[in-house]
């Protein structure tokens, strides 16, 4: 018995990358003994088995229903706006990495039945490759360029070409296509130039560029002899900051000190006691060889009344020659008021 037949053709793998459009065919034709109502759906085959079929999308009495599977809505719709004319195939547009897997076409009109699986893998193009070097720069050493795509789908591959000067790549240079890593061995001034990677995977290529420039070892010792010596002069100048404002500080002390001493080598100053009693022996002694006659102008004063510390005392008088009258010692200058004091003469009268 002649039943409805899917003649799409035996391709079941499609590979495609990331942002484009893809067309999953599905044609059929019908036989006369189908008289069923057409049904034609697609659905997404889960890579766990435990997990049940997705409807993407579904042709049934005359409709198109495709707001079963949220993922692709916007992004999916039937090849022929009449699939019933034997047209049953699904574009998908806007591909993601995350449309990846297996579809599958049934197509349904009783009593026949038929379906077709067509596995999908979307590929991301390599993007935002980067190139650089590690090692050190110097003739007779070991450089080693590399490049790295932060996108892109397995499996990458890498590849080195010299863009300035010679075209061909250093003798001594190991590539490595899988890791991106070219290395120069035991690098020369020749080696220096322009060197440009390309990423490629099934689905696009990237490319990135970095400038090698090899040159003479660097004199280190010259350089550690000189910072050495930058550090003693450095310290030294830091030694003489702090002495200087040592010493500044002391000698800023030692002022303070000496303006508030008290010397002690000072003797102290004589008290009223002492100038007094000196001060009124020297009056006994002058008064005794007074005449009464000179003691007129003398009033009594109190014993009392001391003269200040200033006082200077009168010269000793000379044992050989008493005179008979004295002057009165300057009493106003002193400050003081004289004292009239009686003697006795040798015969025993007052004078």
């Amino acid at each position: 018995t002649r039943s409805l037949t899917i003649t799409s053709g035996d391709q079941s793998m499609f590979e495609k990358a990331q942002g484009e459009k893809v067309t999953l065919p599905c044609t059929f034709e019908l036989s006369e003994e189908d008289e069923g109502p057409l049904d034609i759906e697609w659905v997404l085959i889960p890579a766990d088995n435990q997990k049940r079929e997705q409807i993407i999308i579904m042709y049934a009495v005359d409709r198109i229903y495709n707001h079963y599977y949220a993922a692709l809505t916007g992004r999916m719709q039937f090849t022929n706006l009449d699939p019933k004319s034997g047209d049953g195939s699904l574009d998908i547009l806007n591909l993601k990495a995350a449309d990846t897997g297996t579809y599958q076409c049934k197509v349904k009109k009783a009593p026949g039945v038929q379906s077709k699986k067509i596995q999908l893998t979307v590929l991301v193009k390599p993007a935002r490759t980067k190139c650089s070097i590690e090692g050190s720069q110097e003739i007779g050493k070991d450089v080693t360029l590399k490049c790295v795509s932060q996108e892109g789908s397995p499996l990458l591959s890498y590849d080195w070409r010299r863009v300035s000067g010679a075209h061909e790549l250093p003798a001594t240079s190991v590539l490595n296509k899988n890791t991106g890593e070219l290395l120069l061995k035991n690098a020369s001034r020749e080696y220096s130039g322009t060197y440009s990677c390309v990423a490629s995977n099934r689905v696009g290529t990237d490319e990135c560029s970095v400038e090698l420039n090899v040159t003479p070892p660097v004199n280190t010792a010259g350089i550690i002899a000189g910072a050495i010596i930058g550090t003693l002069l450095g310290l030294s100048v830091l030694c003489s900051l702090i002495f200087c404002c040592c010493k500044k500080h002391r000698e800023k002390k030692y002022e303070k000190e000496v303006h508030h001493d008290i010397r002690e080598d000072v003797p102290p100053p004589k008290s009223r006691s002492s100038t007094a009693r000196s001060y009124i022996g020297s009056n006994r002694s002058s008064l005794g060889s007074m005449s009464p006659s000179n003691m007129e102008g003398y009033t009594k004063t109190p014993y009392s009344q001391v003269p200040s510390e200033d006082f200077e005392r009168a010269p000793p008088q000379n044992p050989a020659f008493a005179p008979s009258k004295v002057a009165a010692p300057n009493l106003s200058r002193m400050g003081a008021v004289p004292v009239m004091i009686p003697a006795q003469s040798k015969d025993g009268s007052i004078v």
